[in-house]
């Protein structure tokens, strides 16, 4: 199975990524260049204080967000996104030749006038950079691909900031260096637009919308009618809250508290980005190329658990003054401030590329772009949010440095929480990622059968009372189980099951009442477009076979005919949570430690001949002669 890096080989992600990449990397050469020449450098003459001129900056580049966001969402949804991306470099190259004029002449206004037209230049690129992705990627490649995107997106930021800060301070040819550098790239990105293949549009007869106030106020009010999708894009926008009230602080917070100096500063913010970046292109591996929304709970908790221990690392000013890299590294404080922020860094990764990914699987195609618009606007607020935020922390409160970090890192534990809370799927995911992963080594084949979307009913053989959560752990959408009523009423456990809205069934002898209403959950569920899984055999094997499948399917079938897909669990046996031997005190301990555990889907039975007895023999043969 190929990893993500063979898409670079492929016409049709590489030119996209090259385009994308070298746009990242050009705005972040331009706005470090220009601020460091206002600055650093003191070439150019703003008539303005250094801390206000560097938050004008801020404004300019962020405030097409707001007001283009929705145009950007509309123009990707309505036009092929491929010719769009080349209108859209092309107007980079403009820009890079307009921004030469500025840097040659020491042109505030102009350069200022660029530094926004470039952030309009970036807001119509997002929704189609997004909204292109699922377009052009697999569903088993949508996390690699996002995992790519976001990690180039990190290191040009990284080298966009070192570059540019660099390059205008070279003696005399600062200018003209930063001007050429500025056209190169934006003619290398445009070249590598004009490569693209057509992407067809996915909304040709929408009518474009000018009212930008109007057409914001629409997406934002469209993006709350899917609650999960728009929860998600909360979880993004809190993303670059985070980060942002790290790129704030951390310049300050190297010169004051740690003591170092400006190499310090480049370390860290190159670990940070590179962190990130790791963290970005690890999500296909561990999530085995699928969405796996398992690793954002996971990516939380890393961000929280490191934040706090970054602030006991060094809770207050060191003391020291002038510290290099290798003098801030034999500090009894140093490596651990690294450690810290890495792994920091690596778990933010993990949080936002299932994010990304999960709206681009779960919004509807012909409004995908817009929602990204949508989302880019909430991004924006949550960033203005974090300037204020950190000002109010530093200059209300009075709280140092170091203890700003730490409500920023306890913030993100409260907001996680209330975001499980609403979508307990993330938590589900992640509790189900985490216990397979421990107790099994698990081999999935055939789940690509499995709907993106709309009504599937899963049958599976039923050996171990883990099977649900292999199921779950290894499903991209989220199933709801139909389980015997007792163990759904097991004290605590109850609480678990309502959350994961398992449908408690019993016989008709036992209580007819809990059976009937259970096959109407069933049907409403199916109405609603969910997967629902049963086990037909009606209880779990005794001795390792398949026993007849019941009627019951038959029954939901007759009501709601939906596509079933029949599915096989093989080696879970063996495993201690079967009934090979009942016996708790002789209760089987598998052989080794992960056992090997496979699940196997085929393609959906058309509901008409999707019988008991046609469907025990497909998850016999399924499952072959290993239980």
């Amino acid at each position: 199975m190929s990893s993500q890096f063979s898409l670079l080989a492929e016409r049709r992600f590489l030119p996209f990524f090259l385009a994308q990449s070298l746009g990242a990397l050009n705005d972040n050469v331009f706005k470090q260049g220009l601020v460091a020449m206002v600055v650093f450098v003191g070439a150019i003459e703003v008539g303005l204080a250094d801390s206000t001129f560097s938050l004008l900056a801020g404004a300019l580049f962020i405030a097409p967000f707001f007001l283009f966001s929705a145009l950007g969402g509309q123009l990707a949804d309505k036009y092929d996104k491929a010719v769009l991306a080349r209108w859209i470099k092309a107007l980079e190259v403009l820009l890079m030749a307009l921004a030469a004029v500025g840097f040659l002449t020491g042109s505030a206004p102009v350069l200022l006038a660029v530094l926004f037209l470039l952030g309009l230049q970036s807001t119509l690129f997002g929704p189609l950079k997004y909204g292109l992705l699922p377009q052009v990627l697999d569903e088993q490649e949508l996390t690699g691909g996002n995992g790519l995107v976001e990690s180039a997106t990190m290191l040009a930021i990284l080298l966009g900031t070192i570059v540019g800060t660099w390059i205008v301070g070279l003696p005399e040819q600062g200018p003209l260096a930063i001007s050429l550098l500025g056209l190169v790239l934006a003619l290398v990105g445009w070249f590598a637009a004009l490569a693209m293949p057509k992407v067809p549009s996915v909304a040709p007869d929408l009518r474009i919308g000018w009212n930008v106030l109007a057409e914001t106020w629409d997406s934002l009010a469209f993006l709350t009618r899917h609650r999960t999708v728009f929860l998600s894009c909360l979880g993004i926008s809190w993303f670059w809250f985070y980060g942002s009230m790290y790129f704030l602080i951390l310049p300050v917070y190297v010169r004051d508290v740690i003591g170092g100096t400006t190499a310090v500063y480049t370390l860290l913010l190159a670990l940070f980005s590179i962190g990130t970046a790791l963290g970005a292109l690890l999500c296909e591996l561990l999530s085995r190329r699928k969405v796996e929304i398992g690793l954002v709970p996971f990516g939380s908790i890393g961000m929280t658990v490191f934040g706090v221990e970054l602030y006991f690392a060094l809770p207050a000013a060191s003391g020291l003054a002038g510290l290099d890299v290798a003098g801030f590294l034999a500090t009894a404080f140093g490596w651990r401030i690294v450690i810290d922020l890495v792994l920091m860094a690596v778990c933010s990764g993990f949080f936002i590329v299932p994010l990304f990914a999960l709206i681009q699987q779960r919004s509807e195609p012909e409004r995908r772009s817009r929602v990204i618009g949508a989302n880019n606007i909430l991004n924006a607020l949550f960033m203005v949010a974090a300037s204020l935020l950190g000002w109010g922390l530093l200059n209300g409160l009075g709280l140092s440095l170091p203890q700003v970090m730490l409500v920023t890192a306890l913030l993100n534990a409260v907001v996680a929480i209330y975001i499980y809370t609403l979508v307990p799927e993330f938590l589900l995911r992640f509790v189900a990622w985490i216990l397979v992963n421990l107790l099994y080594r698990l081999r999935i084949r055939g789940l690509e059968h499995i709907p993106d979307e709309g009504p599937v009913l899963l049958v599976c053989n039923h050996v171990a009372y883990t099977d649900a959560i292999v199921v779950l752990g290894s499903i991209p959408r989220p199933v709801r189980f139909v389980m015997y009523y007792r163990i759904f009423n097991i004290p605590v456990m109850r609480w678990i099951f309502r959350t994961a809205k398992a449908i408690p069934i019993a016989g008709a002898r036992e209580a007819r009442a809990i059976m009937q209403r259970a096959f109407d959950e069933i049907d409403a569920a199916l109405a609603d477009g969910q997967i629902v899984g049963i086990f037909p055999e009606g209880g779990l094997t005794k001795d390792g076979e398949i026993a007849a499948f019941k009627s019951g399917v038959e029954r939901i079938l007759e009501r709601r005919p939906v596509p079933v897909v029949p599915m096989a669990l093989r080696g879970m046996w063996a495993s201690m949570w079967s009934r090979r031997d009942t016996r708790l005190g002789r209760m089987r301990v598998p052989r080794r430690f992960r056992a090997h555990v496979e699940v196997a889907a085929d393609p959906p039975f058309d509901p008409a001949s999707a019988s008991a007895e046609v469907l025990e023999a497909k998850v016999r043969q399924l499952r072959g002669g290993a239980a």
